[in-house]
């Protein structure tokens, strides 16, 4: 007989999606190839080709390369905070960076939800641990940003701590930064039909289900909530110590090019390649202006 899939949260997602969401974004993900860019607004009509992608993915692995040795040489420390809405990319394009650099050397941070302990600590004490060390560099795939935007939009945390944070991660960042630890901060802002495209296709597929979550789903609904509690928390964190690398993750592939490059245009590493790191396409690499509401 044929085989019984087990579909994650009873088909919660395929369920808001042919009840919920509104019937513009319903067509938009139905009558759309899998190359094709769901939003009218993204700049690009179809996915860069995988033989273009392949490519230059390949030459600016062998820069990251470059730029861990300088990093270890050079006794200098680095930390790269991946935020984003869920199935914006980040694991993804996580993945790409750390692929061919040594474990022991950029290590991924994905801390999950805080224990009773943490719950009692300073919010930043259970990150601060996992700061690098010289030689070292650390991504964190989610971050203290979780107090800004899905503690805010669930309610785990109060409006008094999330006001307290946005006043603290400034001087915190400042903090690390003024003491020679690097810090790049990108965020991986997806559109609706393509995070929904996303969500239907994790939910079909046994290997890609651990992805969802209750949270996911519930956060489905909440769009809007989740739009507001990121602007206003980019805005609150977008300083000259820190700012922000806000990039459009509609195409994944451009998406995980353009952040490895906003990472390495950072450095100046030795040997590297000017030309191909700092070709940044300012259509979907920027700043906070980039994120629209």
């Amino acid at each position: 007989g044929a085989r019984t899939m087990n579909i994650p949260f009873d088909g919660a997602i395929r369920t808001f999606f042919e009840n919920d969401i509104s019937p513009e974004i319903r067509t938009q993900v139905q009558n759309s190839g899998a190359n094709d860019m769901l939003d009218p607004d993204y700049p690009y009509r179809k996915r860069l080709k995988r033989s273009a992608y392949e490519a230059e993915l390949h030459a600016l692995q062998i820069e990251l390369v470059k730029f861990q040795a300088w990093i270890r040489d050079a006794g200098q420390r680095a930390v790269v905070v991946f935020e984003g809405r869920d199935a914006a990319g980040k694991g993804g394009t996580i993945k790409r960076v750390r692929e061919n650099l040594n474990p022991r050397v950029a290590k991924i941070i994905a801390l999950s939800k805080p224990s009773e302990a943490e719950l009692g600590q300073w919010y930043f004490q259970r990150y601060i641990q996992h700061l690098p060390t010289t030689g070292h560099v650390t991504l964190f795939d989610r971050s203290w940003y979780n107090r800004g935007v899905v503690e805010h939009v669930f309610g785990f945390c109060t409006p008094e701590q999330r006001e307290r944070f946005f006043t603290q991660v400034p001087e915190f960042e400042k903090m690390i930064t003024e003491d020679g630890t690097r810090l790049i901060k990108i965020w991986l802002n997806v559109g609706r039909a393509e995070q929904l495209r996303r969500f239907l296709d994790r939910e079909s597929d046994p290997l890609k289900q651990w992805k969802l979550s209750s949270i996911d789903v519930k956060g489905l609904s909440r769009w809007d909530a989740y739009s507001q509690a990121i602007g206003e928390t980019i805005r609150a964190s977008h300083t000259q110590e820190a700012p922000w690398t806000v990039i459009r993750s509609d195409d994944k592939r451009r998406a995980r090019l353009q952040a490895i490059k906003a990472i390495l245009s950072q450095f100046d590493y030795a040997q590297k390649d000017v030309s191909l790191v700092e070709n940044i396409d300012p259509r979907i690499t920027g700043g906070p202006e980039l994120f629209h509401e």
